[in-house]
């Protein structure tokens, strides 16, 4: 295919990497990123986009997300599929995709899961909402960029299904943390504590998959100084999508508004910046219940 690919970062520029080693024709543009080998160079976000087969963005935010939208959409081949793979609002998400259906285009809302090593090994789980025919065209990307693709339903249903799986994994490595740094304070052996719980009720991606205490189960970022995989700025910008989504909604949903306020004090108040968001644990291992 012939794809424009706007956005070539941390997570866009091994994307597009992937899709050009596989032998589709891959035009970039980004204001600031280095150009991937066999990604072709455009001088704007519309030369990117004009006549192309897909136009495939991957952006900071919603409000960005539309702004390229506005200049790109009009830049688009008819028939053609905008496939955007930022974490955005629900709402950015379908007001674009009407944009683009307006227009004649496909449009599919694809988030990823599976972090910057993923985007790199062509291993990403994509979350797709759109019609069955725009998820068909672009289904041929998401085996070249990653192992697994959902189609979770119509516009915003990709967008909605990464912010509730999100809004778990915040909550789910927050009480990870807690409970070894509880753990280690009743004299529990980590290596013993990850023994039970892995195999236990207390089983999770969090513990099982990405453990936060350093020497203990597979490697994880714990084991590099918590060098982030996924850097607790995006988690805190993923819950707090989660809790516009559930204002908007009327959901009630205490856990996920705490964890957003504890990631807020991490990143904002603390040293959670530009760290791992699984160094919540050190963060509890140096508070008692006076903090």
């Amino acid at each position: 295919m012939k794809i424009g690919f706007i956005g070539l970062g941390n997570m866009g520029g091994p994307m597009a990497a992937n899709l050009a080693a596989a032998g589709h024709d891959v035009t970039g543009f980004d204001l600031v990123a280095n150009y991937p080998d066999g990604v072709t160079k455009a001088a704007s976000a519309s030369e990117t986009a004009r006549g192309q087969d897909v136009v495939i963005t991957m952006l900071p935010n919603g409000a960005i997300l539309r702004s390229v939208a506005d200049e790109i959409i009009p830049a688009m081949s008819e028939s053609a599929c905008f496939l955007d793979c930022s974490t955005v609002d629900v709402e950015s998400a379908r007001a674009v995709a009407e944009q683009a259906q307006s227009a004649q285009l496909l449009a599919v809302d694809a988030p990823v899961s599976g972090g910057i090593g993923g985007a790199s090994a062509g291993t990403l789980t994509f979350m797709a909402g759109g019609s069955d025919k725009a998820f068909a065209k672009v289904a041929p990307l998401f085996e070249v960029m990653g192992q697994k693709a959902v189609h979770c339903g119509t516009s915003g249903a990709g967008q909605a299904a990464k912010i509730c799986n999100n809004m778990i994994l915040g909550v789910t490595m927050i009480a990870t943390c807690e409970a070894f740094a509880m753990a280690d304070k009743l004299g529990l052996d980590r290596q013993k504590m990850f023994d039970v719980v892995s195999t236990s009720s207390g089983y999770s991606w969090s513990m099982n998959a990405y453990c936060p205490a350093p020497g203990v189960g597979p490697q994880s970022p714990a084991d590099n100084d918590y060098k982030p995989g996924f850097a607790s700025e995006l988690m805190l910008k993923d819950l707090g999508l989660s809790q516009q989504a559930a204002e908007s909604v009327n959901a009630d949903t205490p856990m996920g508004a705490l964890a957003r306020a504890l990631y807020a004090q991490f990143v904002e108040n603390e040293d959670g910046k530009g760290r791992d968001f699984s160094a919540m644990l050190p963060r509890f291992e140096n508070r008692d219940r006076s903090d």
